[in-house]
Order: C-alpha cells, then structure tokens, then sequence
C-alpha cells in the first residue's frame, strides 16, 4: 500500500484527495496546511510520496520542496497546482519534484501520477509536458529561464504584492539579501518597480488576476 502525505491549504481538496486515493487502496497517513508543516512532519510519518501544492500561504510549495529535499533527498514529490503555467512545471522539476500534475487534471490522472512517483519515476502532465516543449522550440523567454531558484520565489512573492520584510519572514532571509535579490531580479527582467513585476506574472500565468 502507497503511503501519502497530502499537502494543501484547503482542507475540502484534501479531503477530495484522501476519498479518491482510498479507492486505490492507498493510505494518506498526513495532511498538512502548509509547506512549513510538511517539513516538520515528513521526518516523522516517512510517506512514499508527498503530493504537493504549489500555491500555498507562507514559503509556498516551491521552497517546501526545495527545503524538504534538502534535508531529505529520498523524498519522492508530487507538485499539483491549479496552475499550468509552464514556469511553475519547470521550477518544481528542478527543484526536485518527479512529477508535475494539473488540478484539472482526470481524477484517474492524480492516481496513476502517485503511482508513477511512489516507484522513483518521472510523471508530468500530458498538457504542460506539451507547451514546455513548444516553449522550448519557439525560443520564448520567462521567468524561470533567467532567474535562479531563490530568485524565482522572491520574485513570485513580490509579484503577488508582498514587500521586502513579508518576503524575508516567510523565507526567513535577511531583508538585505532579498533586497539583493530584488535587484537581481529587476536586472535580469528588466522592469522598473513592482507593478511591472506583477505584469509578468500575470502574463505567464504565474499569479491570478
């Protein structure tokens, strides 16, 4: 039996999630709210696969994934995301999730994607796995091509309106280090302020409107 531990802030996805997994015969052995709880409870309840949400209050699911690989690189992740934007696919793979799947997605799509990760292989949405391959052949430019991993989940915050202070606690940074970061990432996009920031994530998808 595959054990799973689901990460997201709502508690009625999660519940969703925990009926259609148990039709499998496979066991939700923890939920958490958040990506701090997630690093917190991991150590403890050991689940084959994390199935988690990328858009969440607090670091988010990006640098959920980011901190707990890092302190435990055999976990095997599902990032799952209401978004299809191909930015958000490409910074969890690199980050280090196996697999990457749509919220619209079939609910049979959610069952066979844990299945795929718990065995250590890779699984991405048939549609995202599409337009990251079209993005690359038609040579389109975005924020996940030019900005590092701290980068990203700066500008994601900032982009979402968080100011510098907000970024620093929930990333637990330094107010300078994220003001450098700042910078960086204003350099790199070439944008003036934050609104023009916000743009960008609008137009790729990255935040909702």
């Amino acid at each position: 039996m595959i054990r799973v531990l689901l990460v997201d802030d709502h508690a009625v996805v999660r519940m969703g999630f925990r009926m259609l997994l148990a039709t499998a015969q496979m066991e939700v052995v923890g939920e958490a709210e958040s990506g701090e709880q997630a690093c917190r409870d991991y150590p403890r309840l050991r689940p084959d696969v994390v199935v988690m949400d990328i858009s969440m209050p607090g670091m988010g699911g990006l640098e959920a994934v980011r901190r707990l690989l890092a302190h435990s690189p055999q976990a095997r992740v599902l990032a799952l995301s209401a978004h299809d934007a191909t930015p958000y696919a490409q910074r969890a793979l690199a980050g280090g999730a196996l697999g990457y799947l749509s919220k619209r997605s079939a609910p049979d799509a959610l069952i066979e994607a844990v299945r795929t990760v718990a065995r250590g292989e890779r699984y991405i949405d048939a549609g995202i796995a599409q337009r990251i391959a079209l993005a690359q052949v038609e040579g389109e430019t975005n924020p996940s091509d030019v900005l590092t991993e701290r980068e990203f989940a700066v500008f994601i915050q900032l982009a979402q309106g968080c100011t510098v202070p907000q970024i620093a606690e929930q990333l637990k940074l330094a107010s300078s280090t994220v003001g450098t970061h700042l910078y960086n990432i204003k350099q790199k996009l070439r944008v003036a302020n934050q609104a023009e920031l916000t743009l960008i994530g609008l137009r790729w998808g990255l935040i909702q409107p």
